[in-house]
């Protein structure tokens, strides 16, 4: 391989792969999983296969715990650094913004009885 056709396939990487390099993800099956399910979407399209190229200057907006991440890649990576070295393979375009709330019907599923507010209290008659 010549040095020109590295640095040509460097210019690109898998979407999967950067998602854990950049500590999104906690292992690499997870970002796969992630962009299979159609939860990653890359410069405004949605993505399901892990193994989508990659940029630098892709826009890149995803899921993390409840909150939904817009992020700008500045770097590929070639390892899982510690998250120093992560940091420096992205900026955020923007604040994280909060996931949808369930809906407030689904709170009597999901609360315990003593947390629940008292007109929605199962034992009230």
């Amino acid at each position: 391989m010549t040095g020109g056709a590295a640095t040509a396939e460097r210019a690109k990487g898998r979407l999967d792969q950067w998602l854990w390099f950049a500590r999104f993800a906690k292992s690499r099956s997870l970002a796969a999983r992630l962009c299979a399910a159609g939860l990653v979407a890359v410069n405004g399209i949605a993505v399901r296969k892990p193994n989508h190229p990659v940029r630098v200057g892709d826009v890149i907006v995803f899921p993390q715990g409840g909150w939904e991440h817009t992020a700008r890649i500045v770097a590929l990576g070639t390892r899982r650094g510690p998250a120093p070295e992560a940091r420096l393979l992205y900026e955020e375009t923007g604040p994280a913004q909060r996931l949808a709330d369930l809906a407030p019907e689904w709170l009597p599923l999901l609360a315990d009885d003593d947390s629940l507010p008292e007109e929605m209290d199962r034992g009230a008659a």
